[in-house]
């Protein structure tokens, strides 16, 4: 079985859509889902009151099947290295470091597990792919 999980980019897109099924704890067929607790910092964050009580329930599930995934210690200072490498070949005022940071943590920590994101938002996740190359990434319709 293939682990995955879904980038912020995917989420928000089917809240927008109120396409609720994106948001059961499961994954396509062959497929176990996975959640960043880092991706779900960014939901609660531009989550209004009825969304947050969504996001508790969805968060519950991804703890009681010990698919929440949460970043060592390790993936932190790897995202710090990581970040440090994109500023030198990029330029950090043209990278955007702060905007990175969050997609760098779930990529280090998502590589760490063997876990492949799920994006529909490819331009921070393809410069991170190019400094990790164990990251495994893909975009979806």
């Amino acid at each position: 079985m293939r682990k995955v999980l879904y980038d912020t980019s995917v989420y928000i897109d089917a809240l927008r859509r109120r396409d609720a099924s994106t948001l059961l704890a499961r994954g396509a067929e062959g497929e176990v889902l996975w959640l960043s607790a880092v991706v779900l910092e960014e939901l609660y964050a531009g989550a209004d009151e009825r969304i947050t009580k969504l996001l508790g329930r969805f968060e519950h599930d991804f703890e009681r099947a010990r698919r929440l995934l949460v970043p060592q210690q390790s993936d932190w200072t790897g995202s710090g290295r990581l970040l440090a490498r994109i500023g030198a070949k990029y330029g950090f005022e043209l990278i955007g470091r702060s905007r990175l940071t969050n997609d760098a943590l779930v990529a280090t920590s998502a590589s760490r597990l063997d876990v492949t994101v799920l994006t529909i938002n490819p331009r921070d996740f393809a410069r991170v792919a190019e400094f990790l190359p164990n990251f495994s990434w893909e975009v979806v319709p």
